[in-house]
């Protein structure tokens, strides 16, 4: 099931070229978001899991946003839709829990030179790390035998991979990997995740921002704040916001801040965001709420969509961010410190 959401996307990245066969007639690839892992869904061919894995195709690339939890479970969805994956210009992981990566392993088994971007993590990091020597005290006094790399470390120490010979590249900090395309990393301030950094998907377009993020951890308005700074104009949020587990006054303030503070355009949510925020979503931006159940396949094409706005999306406004700031640090706004205190 398609649905159009007008991106007018034929001018967005205009030194990108479309990439197919020589021999090919040229036909620009349909630009589409199609959902390959998810918990709901409407298409029977796809087997339904907790995770989340998203194929991005847009201006002549070819994205894979996360990679689901089960391998076999990604590896028969991606058959189901027909997705050839030895065709990917690279592959998001958006941060390191299991339900957005496992599903790696049937990507390296069919594509193992693919590049592959993940978050720099800290010590000791899944995707591998590195920390200067210095990190730990000295003591000359201990013969070498004693001391590590007998007392003459490396000045760098390069920690190991789970996946040794992918070509992942870390990302530590916002970065445009290619015109018009940036990776927002954010770390995550909420209990129980607290350093978890996480990267985000942004496409820039004549026609507003397309954001699709993978859990949210740091929190989806501080996500958004950040795609702000690239394009006030956010046309598309696809993703999980991280609000399964929030009570309803916490859901509303995120769903007021996206809609009336930072004018979000159209939301395509999945994965963690939670029933009561898909329908809290559903009410609020109701014909620019996107169905996207795992099988969906979103257009990005240049059809106008009902409902849709049209013209530059307003800046934010100074004392709109500031209000939105005080009442995230002081506010449980996800609710899972009020729901921990229920259990």
């Amino acid at each position: 099931m398609k649905h159009s959401v007008s991106l007018l996307l034929a001018a967005a990245l205009a030194s990108v070229t479309a990439i197919g066969p020589a021999t090919s007639v040229a036909v620009a690839a349909e630009n589409q978001i199609t959902i390959l892992y998810d918990a709901f869904g409407k298409d029977a061919a796809m087997r339904k899991d907790w995770g989340f894995s998203a194929l991005v195709e847009v201006a002549g690339k070819r994205i894979l946003f996360d990679t689901g939890d089960d391998r076999d479970i990604f590896a028969a969805n991606v058959k189901a839709k027909g997705v050839d994956l030895t065709n990917l210009d690279f592959v998001v992981l958006s941060h390191r829990h299991s339900d957005h990566m496992a599903g790696l392993a049937h990507v390296l088994s069919v594509n193992s030179k693919v590049k592959i971007y993940a978050p720099q993590d800290g010590l000791g990091g899944i995707y591998g790390s590195t920390i200067p020597s210095s990190f730990y005290r000295k003591d000359g006094s201990l013969p070498p035998e004693m001391r590590y790399y007998d007392g003459t470390p490396p000045d760098i120490l390069k920690f190991g991979r789970a996946w040794q010979d992918a070509n992942i590249e870390l990302i530590d900090k916002t970065t445009e990997i290619a015109p018009g395309i940036t990776l927002i990393a954010l770390v995550s301030e909420t209990p129980g995740t607290r350093e978890l950094k996480e990267l985000s998907l942004a496409i820039n377009t004549p026609d507003g921002l397309i954001l699709v993020v993978g859990c949210s951890h740091p929190g989806i308005e501080k996500i958004v704040e950040a795609a702000a700074a690239i394009n006030p104009r956010i046309h598309l949020i696809a993703g999980g916001f991280h609000l399964v587990v929030a009570p309803d006054d916490a859901i509303a303030k995120i769903v007021a801040t996206l809609k009336d503070t930072f004018k979000v355009e159209n939301v395509a949510p999945g994965h963690c965001t939670g029933e009561p925020t898909f329908a809290a979503l559903k009410r609020a931006f109701g014909d620019r709420y996107i169905y996207a159940g795992v099988g969906t396949s979103v257009s990005l094409g240049p059809n106008t969509g009902p409902g849709e706005r049209r013209g530059e999306g307003p800046a934010l406004k100074q004392d709109e961010i500031t209000t939105y700031r005080r009442l995230a640090r002081h506010e449980d706004l996800f609710g899972l410190v009020q729901a921990r205190s229920l259990r």
